[in-house]
């Protein structure tokens, strides 16, 4: 390893972990844990020799500067080390943050390819206003004054003739803690629409009406039994840090069972790779289920406690006296029918089997970690039960909030409260969420076009941010068709750091950072505690660390990239320039009133107040928290946050206090000030005010689950006052494309599988990741292709209700018979020469 020049020759030192710790110098170990170290010790992050790898076979040494930043190529904010030469002050190379506590030094590829989007020779460098038609490709370069000049003052009409629901932002990845949503919310504007609709809203549905918090949080570092539901979050999401938990929990000797139609990457490392037929995941979940109840191998001592079992009866099963005897009595009549005959029947999968991998669930006892996102949940008819049915599972075993559980992600998060929170918009947008949706877990983002039809809607000013609904949702024409109507979207501005099918259709493009070019701050469920971690323009933090001042990200970036927190700030500035419309109090400085807030003072406020024990940590090495955080990048709030739904409510916080017949708890005591604003469930007050407390377990007021009963929902109270009674437990229902439901010359098509080294449309220029997979060939089974004719490389037409493709054909057993499949990432393209050329191909719309 590189270093200094006193040892082991010109720029060499020892690794040995006795050397390193001799030198009084910390020891960051590899995942091999073989006593050598796999990381420059921090100690020497501001001077560090790094082998020049351009000058082999000569050995010569370049002075770098390691400046810490996150990912930003999926949702996990993995840690990143940008090393900074010293005499150019340019980027060499990325490799992890051996600090970072959810990724713990280690990357996947997208990571160090972040060296490729960064010299990506086809990116958006400078401004851009349309001058021809939209879709035309015709561009003038303008300055930034003049695009923030234009929007300010359309926004600025917007509001004060009270067209609030004019203006929206439609984001594709967040990257941020509430950022942009809260100063939207300063405008006045609910329009923060999302792409979670086409994503992963089913499956947040199933997690919400359990636990009231609409995301899944698995320890599979502790776990002795993984349960996963395809494929999509250990290969796409959160694709790094779990996969090293994964597989560190089976060198431990852990089962990992993987329900996905397709071999992906981690059913390749499971014990049980069961290929479903899609959709009927959630008949295997009752089978299990059914099998734990009549075995007597459910935790019944938490079922007792956590379950709202004697509301069900209750409202359900009036025949019953309310007691746990006869809810288990009812329970077992409720899923008979799941036995594992059913199960195969449904799934394809021998009954045999499915019996065998129940005993594995059964005997995981509390260690029991499973998650599903997207695929099963999201592309089935009825696939919101596929999670509802397999948190069943954990609710069972009692493995909630337990060392090798599944966590509610909002208690291993920490959102650090910002310096000020703006008020709720007044004004409910309908063309984002139509109020004859009540049920929708998200935004009806992927609707717009229709919506905006339907109703006869306009929008005024409408920004795009990491968002390529022309290419990314499956009625890309609408979008188009939408977005060249300049009636309906009076001015599109497309907020992007690359070329995107969608962007062609703007008015302005605004050019905005990556990874390393931007300041973000996130926190996300990877493991059992709680971390932040702090996204940075690194030359900017390498320049400070030299002792100059910046402060605007333009002046280090390349061409006039911005990044948009200043942008959002700025604009904000100029919308509200006198403060009449309520606006500028959000964005004004408190240390020097009369100016805008800047980014040193938003995330300073942030780290000095918010976060606990950053400012102690950051005293020890005599650095300010916002220093600190620039210094190394992430902070572990805490390592393990226990089981927060059984911690007593205080006897300051019961006031006039009144409870339900199931034991919900209310009170009048103002609820107590958190320093963490990460979003959780906001259960209703009761019908005189009082807001919800916790929940009376054996006698005592606990904190629960934040869910109207405040226990964990078995039983829906949401689901059945909306109609849906029947669906308000657990359930199976068929999805549309059930082995019954399809048509003997049909077949399922998976098409839009991730591939777990591509950015969905943001890589297409990633020379690293484009070496690694770069075509995305139809799956299909040899049975099926022999039934075809067909071998690997043949073409094949795929037809569909609303339209066909053709892709060759790879002929393979990793998928299930009867299914097809065709990653998304490939096929992008572009209407002229601006674009990138890697893997966009040139095409007309033309016909």
């Amino acid at each position: 390893m590189s270093g200094d020049k006193n040892e082991r020759g010109p720029g060499r030192i020892s690794t040995r972990q006795s050397d390193v710790e001799a030198r009084g110098e910390t020891f960051f170990p590899g995942p091999s844990d073989a006593g050598l170290a796999a990381f420059p010790p921090k100690e020497r992050w501001d001077d560090w020799a790094d082998p020049d790898s351009k000058a082999w076979p000569r050995r010569k040494d370049r002075r770098c500067m390691l400046v810490p930043t996150t990912c930003f190529n999926c949702e996990s904010a993995c840690g990143l080390l940008a090393y900074i030469d010293k005499d150019t002050m340019e980027i060499q190379k990325f490799e992890g943050n051996p600090v970072h506590p959810g990724s713990r030094g280690r990357n996947c590829a997208k990571g160090p390819a972040t060296l490729n989007q960064i010299r990506d020779p086809d990116r958006i460098l400078h401004p851009l206003r349309r001058t021809g038609k939209r879709g035309e490709g015709q561009w003038e370069r303008i300055s930034w004054d003049e695009a923030l000049d234009l929007a300010a003052a359309r926004i600025r009409q917007a509001i004060q003739e009270k067209r609030q629901g004019e203006v929206m932002y439609h984001v594709g990845r967040p990257g941020e803690d509430g950022f942009t949503e809260r100063l939207l919310a300063a405008w006045g504007v609910d329009g923060h629409n999302s792409h979670t609709n086409i994503c992963s809203s089913s499956a947040r549905a199933g997690y919400q009406f359990w636990m009231g918090i609409d995301r899944p949080s698995p320890d599979h570092a502790n776990a002795d039994v993984i349960f996963l539901v395809s494929a999509h979050l250990e290969t796409g999401h959160y694709f790094n840090p779990h996969a090293q938990r994964i597989v560190e929990a089976k060198q431990r000797g852990a089962k990992v069972i993987v329900l996905d139609t397709r071999l992906s990457n981690t059913a390749t490392h499971a014990d049980y790779w069961l290929a479903t037929q899609p959709g009927s995941e959630a008949a295997i979940h009752l089978a299990i289920a059914n099998h734990l109840v009549t075995s007597g191998q459910w935790n019944t001592e938490f079922v007792r406690r956590w379950w709202n079992w004697e509301e069900y009866l209750v409202e359900e099963r009036p025949d019953l006296e309310p007691t746990f005897e006869n809810f288990e009595r009812a329970l077992k009549e409720l899923y008979a029918e799941y036995t594992f005959e059913f199960a195969a029947a449904e799934s394809g999968i021998d009954a045999a089997t499915l019996r065998e991998v129940a005993d594995v669930v059964a005997g995981a006892g509390t260690r029991f970690a499973s998650h599903n996102w997207r695929s099963a949940a999201s592309g089935n008819e009825g696939g919101w039960q596929v999670s509802r049915t397999l948190f069943l599972l954990n609710a069972l075993l009692g493995a909630v909030a337990t060392p090798g559980g599944t966590y509610p992600n909002a208690w291993n998060k920490f959102v650090g409260k910002p310096i000020r929170l703006p008020r709720h918009p007044e004004h409910w947008n309908e063309l984002s969420w139509p109020a004859e949706f009540p049920l929708a877990m998200n935004e009806m983002s992927f609707l717009l076009p229709h919506l905006m039809k339907e109703r006869n809607g306009t929008i005024d000013t409408y920004f795009t941010r990491v968002y390529n609904p022309v290419w990314t949702n499956p009625d890309g024409f609408s979008w188009i068709e939408m977005l060249t109507d300049e009636k309906k979207v009076g001015l599109h501005i497309a907020m992007t750091p690359t070329w995107n099918e969608t962007a062609y259709f703007a008015d302005l493009i605004l050019p905005m950072g990556h990874a390393s070019e931007r300041h973000d701050i996130h926190s996300y469920e990877t493991s059992a505690g709680q971390w932040i971690g702090f996204r940075q323009p690194v030359l900017r933090a390498a320049r400070e660390r030299q002792g100059e001042t910046v402060t605007d990200t333009r002046d280090v970036n390349p061409g006039e990239v911005w990044e948009e927190n200043e942008f959002w700030l700025e604009l904000s500035w100029r919308i509200d320039p006198d403060g009449s419309l309520g606006i500028r109090e959000f964005v004004e400085s408190e240390k020097n009133p009369g100016t805008r807030l800047g980014v040193d003072e938003y995330y300073a406020y942030i780290f000095d107040h918010s976060i606990p024990g950053l400012p102690e940590k950051a005293a020890e090495e005599n650095l300010t928290p916002l220093q600190y955080m620039r210094r190394y990048g992430s902070f572990q709030v805490s390592a393990d946050v226990g089981s927060p739904h059984e911690g007593e409510v205080p006897a300051a916080e019961l006031d006039d206090v009144a409870e339900d017949r199931y034991g919900r708890v209310y009170t009048r005591a103002p609820k107590p000030p958190s320093n963490n604003v990460a979003p959780t469930g906001a259960p209703d007050p009761d019908a005189d005010g009082r807001r919800p407390a916790g929940v009376r377990v054996d006698g005592n007021v606990l904190r629960g689950f934040p869910t109207p009963s405040g226990r964990l929902e078995f039983w829906s109270s949401t689901l059945a006052r909306w109609g849906w009674r029947k669906e308000a437990v657990p359930m199976y229902l068929p999805s549309h494309v059930a082995i019954p439901a399809m048509a003997p010359d049909e077949k399922v098509l998976i098409s839009t599988f991730r591939v777990p080294v591509q950015i969905h449309t943001r890589s297409a220029n990633s020379k690293w990741l484009d070496e690694i997979a770069h075509t995305n060939p139809l799956w299909i089974h040899p049975k099926d292709a022999a039934a075809d004719g067909l071998e690997t490389g043949d073409p094949v037409r795929i037809e569909t209700e609303i339209g066909h493709y053709v892709v060759k054909a790879w002929v393979t057993e990793g998928i299930r018979p009867g299914v097809v499949a065709c990653s998304h990432h490939m096929g992008r393209w572009k209407l002229d020469d601006n674009g990138q050329r890697q893997l966009m191909a040139t095409v007309s719309l033309d016909h």
